[in-house]
């Protein structure tokens, strides 16, 4: 039995705020400028990879030792909200079978088309988490071994309800990522005011402070879910060297794993 939201409550669309969708989509092929509107993320995303990295490797290591470039061969991966592919691409390129999905077709095909021409195999898909998780209660559908929601729960509707479908997602013994920003004072001086009007390091209007979630609630949500949150981490900016870094410091950006209880079986297992 899966847990998670049932098939009376389940909607397709039902984590999608339209706006935010359209404004993500409006980007096209500058999701993969590296100075351009993504810049933030493309300077973010490499702690995020690591951190991943390592607590993937930590967890599914006895079925992927070998091979430290392909250390996570043989996990299947689920990224939520995959935009143009920041994300999938890297850890493709460490070995996992990733399956991308967002609600805004245009992003999809700009991820297909870099995949392709990067020479990934990535199963992108112009779909939301309700619909795959729609698909498990039908008997249709597949758990994944990972599933990343990083920074993507501060631009949907129901936050809460989201959490409870990717929680869904999870096999047992699998891993939820999720990563996001804290609803504080500090968050509204530096993710909004900083980061938008004077940095600009995103457009303005990316981000919108109410939206913003405490780790409390996040933590909150991911047990009602069925899952137990076993790390999390501050990822703090260090401008002298222009680049992200871990850190105790959770009031801005943080990220958390969480696991599903249950036995871990990987591909291929009797």
């Amino acid at each position: 039995m899966v847990s998670g939201p049932d098939a009376a409550q389940v909607s397709v669309d039902a984590s999608i705020d339209r706006r935010e969708v359209d404004q993500f989509e409006r980007l096209g092929a500058d999701w993969w400028r590296p100075d351009g509107p993504m810049a933030a993320l493309h300077k973010f995303n490499p702690v995020r990879v690591r951190w991943m990295r390592d607590l993937m490797a930590a967890k599914f290591g006895a079925q992927t030792a070998g091979n430290p470039i392909q250390v996570l061969s043989g996990v299947t991966i689920l990224d939520i909200g995959c935009g143009g592919g920041i994300l999938s691409e890297p850890l493709a390129r460490l070995g996992a079978t990733v399956t991308g999905i967002d609600p805004a077709p245009g992003n999809v095909e700009i991820a297909k088309a870099h995949a392709r021409d990067t020479g990934l195999e990535i199963d992108y898909r112009a779909v939301t988490a309700e619909s795959l998780a729609a698909q498990i209660l039908t008997g249709n559908g597949a758990q994944f071994d990972v599933v990343c929601a990083m920074e993507v729960i501060e631009h949907v509707v129901d936050p809460a309800r989201f959490i409870a479908t990717a929680g869904s997602l999870v096999k047992p013994g699998g891993l939820l990522f999720a990563a996001t920003l804290n609803r504080t004072l500090k968050s509204f001086a530096l993710a909004i005011v900083g980061a938008e009007y004077v940095l600009r390091w995103v457009a303005k209007g990316t981000h919108q402070w109410e939206k913003f979630i405490t780790p409390k609630e996040l933590e909150d949500w991911i047990f009602d879910a069925g899952l137990d949150v076993t790390q999390r981490t501050g990822v703090v900016y260090n401008p002298l060297r222009g680049d992200w870094r871990e850190s105790r410091d959770m009031d801005v950006n943080y990220m958390m794993m969480a696991e599903r209880p249950g036995l871990y079986r990987h591909a291929g297992s009797a």
